[in-house]
């Protein structure tokens, strides 16, 4: 191999200067310091200690090749890895489902600190890896929780999530923009980040992310860019119990459309909430009727 590495340093640097062009800086080092942590099975602290010791063995070598490549060609880290953590929880990741991010955690600080220890049925719609709905399971241990998705890879991979974290969680495949959902449980609180990306805004958005997530889970056209949380809203009618919650993750654009349309639908104690970054990031209410 016409590339020299002995230590765990050697292995980072050897990342970090490949991704150097794709990547800030700072970036290229945080993912390469995920990369060697997955290579040499150890956390970052004892990596630190050892950075500087003689590696044995040759397989990793070939681990380091592998990785490198799939990196410089735009995939995300995350998917490279298989894996990522969300709300203290570790969850699979593949093309099937997008890479959980971190406003998705902050929706799932938001419902858990405001319904600790409920008893409530929770339906998370759209639920794709699974992150919302186990990370609520998990946080929330007297609650029921429901996740639907259409898809059935994503749903294959939310269950094997679930049980990697020892997550009670009851899937259903369905088509959330079908006329009907039978056999959909009464639930206390609805929660959802789904589609919200208008077609128009795909110009955007990194390559990274256009080239490798799956397109069904983030764009919607711009000709009704709230078609799904109108078609969760339609279910409230029937499916959410009078003073049951519901949130929402959002466009940023669309917090004063959000705000109409949960006013339309009767709701009450309607909120636009900003994200760590001040955009509007999400909706929340209270069912009145």
């Amino acid at each position: 191999m016409a590339v020299k590495l002995q230590t765990i340093k050697d292995i980072r640097n050897y990342i970090a200067g490949e991704l150097s062009g794709l990547y800030p800086r700072r970036e290229s080092l945080a993912i390469a310091g995920l990369v060697t942590e997955k290579i040499c099975r150890s956390g970052r602290l004892v990596l630190m200690l050892r950075e500087n010791e003689p590696l044995s063995g040759s397989s990793w070598q070939k681990r380091v090749m592998s990785y490198s490549r799939r990196l410089t060609a735009g995939e995300p880290v995350q998917y490279v890895l298989g894996e990522t953590e969300f709300y203290n929880c570790r969850i699979r990741v593949n093309r099937n489902v997008l890479i959980p991010r971190p406003e998705t955690e902050e929706l799932a600080d938001i419902v858990i600190k405001e319904n600790r220890g409920t008893e409530a049925r929770i339906i998370d719609f759209g639920t794709g890896s699974g992150c919302l709905a186990i990370a609520l399971a998990v946080s929330l241990p007297a609650a029921k929780v429901t996740a639907l998705d259409i898809s059935a890879g994503a749903l294959k991979l939310a269950a094997r999530n679930a049980a990697i974290n020892n997550a009670k969680v009851d899937f259903m495949q369905a088509d959330l923009l079908a006329a009907s959902l039978p056999g959909l449980p009464m639930a206390g609180i609805f929660i959802s980040n789904p589609p919200y990306v208008r077609e128009s805004e795909k110009m955007l958005m990194r390559s990274n992310v256009l080239d490798f997530e799956p397109g069904k889970a983030l764009f919607v056209p711009d000709s009704d860019p709230l078609r799904f949380y109108r078609a969760i809203l339609n279910l409230s009618i029937e499916k959410l119990t009078s003073g049951g919650m519901i949130y929402f993750e959002i466009n940023e654009a669309m917090g004063d459309a959000m705000y109409d349309l949960l006013e339309k639908f009767r709701f009450a104690e309607i909120r636009i909430i900003k994200d760590i970054n001040g955009k509007d990031r999400f909706a929340a209410g209270r069912k009145t009727t």
